[in-house]
């Protein structure tokens, strides 16, 4: 279970291509199958140089400290005064989950690094239209000779997996279960089955949530927040921590503006009231409207991240 929000169990997770997993077909038909399973004790690490570490331990998998990655142990909460000791406990176990993940993130950040890939966190609320977004993307990238993959968080299904490989892109399915968001060792996992194109870009389609996701580094370069006008103008106002770390925000659906009697300039106001640093698009995953800039944003973010000084700055934080 997560200690910051409660959601989840890390044994429910399933990353595609780990065992058996369930596909939801056009007619409503599930299908639930295998591929490779792969035995609950043998796990992979990461280390710092890019190289994979694949091994077992007797009695199955347990979060450790090991080659220098990530660690699962908890360790003794000192007494504080004026707390009871599920509140301190509450609070040590929150602490060692968010720097297990940021310890993660650091691995993912060096390889991607190393592969001179760049990393995007897709975030939105469910019905957003992230998913339809990221294709019509993948589509105008994938014609301009991008190396592309992707990684799709939901809780259940690999129905936007699906989507994402019938665009003839290369995806991985993160089924998390329980949990609401994707952290920095799902993404470690994932990496395992797909690993990032070298000199590519990596799309990370996290879980349909405006809540936990903004919480979990995973290793990414940028972070995009999708906001439709379905949704109502005051969510940047009700969900701050989502928009506040966001780079760039994505007002989809801006060809029903007028059908909905929707405020969009009351919309780019509370986003700004948040994070005046972020960038505001208006987009149409559904006409295509707004994509030029959009696809212009993406180039010079990868361009940025692909700068000497950036490199310098990515070397100076692994070492």
């Amino acid at each position: 279970m997560c200690g910051t929000c409660g959601c989840g169990d890390e044994a429910a997770v399933h990353v595609e291509g780990d065992g058996e997993h369930v596909h939801v077909q056009a007619d409503g038909t599930v299908v639930r199958h295998r591929h490779d399973p792969i035995a609950d004790d043998q796990h992979e690490h990461l280390l710092p140089d890019g190289r994979v570490v694949r091994h077992s331990h007797p009695g199955g998998r347990e979060p450790h400290l090991a080659h220098g990655v990530f660690t699962g142990h908890e360790h003794p909460a000192e007494h504080h005064h004026g707390l009871s000791d599920s509140e301190v406990r509450r609070i040590a176990v929150e602490q060692d989950v968010m720097a297990r993940n940021d310890r993660a993130a650091d691995l993912n950040r060096t390889r991607f690094a190393v592969e001179g890939c760049f990393v995007l966190n897709l975030m939105s609320g469910p019905g957003a239209g992230k998913t339809t977004l990221l294709v019509r993307t993948l589509d105008a990238l994938k014609g301009r000779g991008k190396k592309l993959a992707v990684i799709e968080g939901d809780q259940q299904t690999s129905l936007d997996a699906d989507r994402i490989r019938a665009t003839g892109v290369p995806a991985v399915q993160v089924n998390t279960g329980k949990g609401c968001h994707l952290d920095a060792e799902m993404v470690m996992r994932a990496l395992a089955k797909l690993p990032p194109p070298t000199g590519g870009q990596l799309y990370i389609e996290n879980v349909g949530n405006l809540v936990c996701p903004a919480g979990f580094d995973l290793g990414e370069a940028k972070r995009a927040v999708v906001v439709s006008v379905t949704e109502g103008e005051d969510k940047p106002l009700k969900y701050p921590d989502m928009f506040a770390k966001a780079d760039v925000v994505l007002v989809n659906k801006v060809d029903l503006v007028q059908a909905l009697g929707f405020d969009l300039a009351t919309l780019k106001a509370n986003v700004r009231r948040v994070n005046p640093k972020a960038e505001v698009l208006d987009v149409s995953a559904r006409t295509g409207e707004g994509f030029d800039r959009w696809i212009a944003w993406l180039d010079a973010a990868a361009t940025q991240l692909a700068s000497p000084a950036a490199a310098a700055r990515v070397e100076a934080t692994a070492g």
